[in-house]
């Protein structure tokens, strides 16, 4: 099966407060996400490939009241806490988090966890309360994987590795893989590949060879789990990462990144396009 994710980041922040959201007023732009794509979607044969659009919090209820009844979309959230509510537990005492049980009740199906934003927020907290162990985040978004999947979400987990680690990739990538997903049903798991060290204005993209190789690790490393390609699903890479046959899909960010940068649903649609179809249009 093919997975295709579009992660949303903070594309919801208005241009005049130096973000790149030209599509709706915040009240809106959810709505909108979903309601300008999710019927074009419904060309693809949902045995073949599926799609998750991950918000962040604030907009979630809005993508879930936005989906029609046999929408393909599947909305998701931008990770969740490492403990989560409990019958007989805590019951809420998660001031400014995201616990899982909260995301699935509004709605969510799906999480996007470990993303290289995500490991660099964790691993700049740690070192400042002078935790030099960089096994530390693996075991966090283990804790992470396993609240998410415990009530019924399903996870995109991210691996990658920085410029200072690449020649000790697999080495970095190895433990990203054996221990953040310890323990862990993989069955509800995809892994999101992301080459840190290459994403970015001025740096050269990761090459087909190189992802290839990547995901041929994984997939050795995991006993053939699924892999999308997380350094970005473009129109300039579509056709390359569609004849990879270890890859399994990809991750959507920016559509349009020169003009008027930012992400937009018709250049969503039309990348998807590019990639199930091997870089032609149809």
């Amino acid at each position: 099966m093919k997975h295709i994710y579009l992660n949303l980041k903070r594309f919801d922040v208005p241009v005049d407060m130096g973000g790149v959201n030209r599509l709706a007023p915040i009240p809106d732009w959810a709505g909108k996400i979903v309601s300008e794509t999710q019927d074009a979607l419904k060309k693809y044969d949902p045995s073949e490939v599926e799609f998750a659009m991950y918000f962040p919090e604030i907009h979630i209820l809005n993508a879930a009241a936005a989906k029609n009844a046999d929408s393909p979309i599947q909305v998701g959230c931008q990770s969740v806490y490492r403990e989560d509510t409990a019958v007989g537990g805590n019951f809420g005492a998660f001031t400014t988090n995201r616990p899982a049980a909260a995301m699935a009740a509004a709605g969510c199906q799906s999480a996007l966890i470990g993303h290289c934003e995500e490991r660099n927020d964790k691993a700049g907290i740690l070192a400042e309360a002078g935790v030099t162990d960089t096994d530390a985040v693996n075991r966090v978004l283990n804790r992470e994987i396993k609240c998410a999947i415990a009530r019924g979400l399903k996870v995109l987990y991210c691996i990658g590795e920085k410029s200072e680690e690449q020649d000790q990739w697999q080495e970095v990538l190895g433990k990203q893989l054996s221990i953040g997903l310890d323990g862990v049903d993989t069955s509800k798991v995809v892994i999101a590949y992301e080459p840190i060290w290459s994403i970015g204005p001025g740096k050269t993209p990761a090459g087909k060879d190189y992802i290839t190789k990547i995901a041929r690790f994984v997939k050795e490393k995991t006993g053939g789990m699924d892999i999308v390609y997380g350094g970005g699903l473009k129109q300039d890479n579509a056709a390359m990462l569609a004849s990879i046959p270890e890859v399994d899909g990809g991750l959507i960010a920016l559509t349009r990144f020169s003009g008027e940068i930012g992400y937009y649903p018709q250049e969503y649609l039309e990348i998807i396009d590019l990639y199930m179809n091997g870089g032609n249009v149809k």
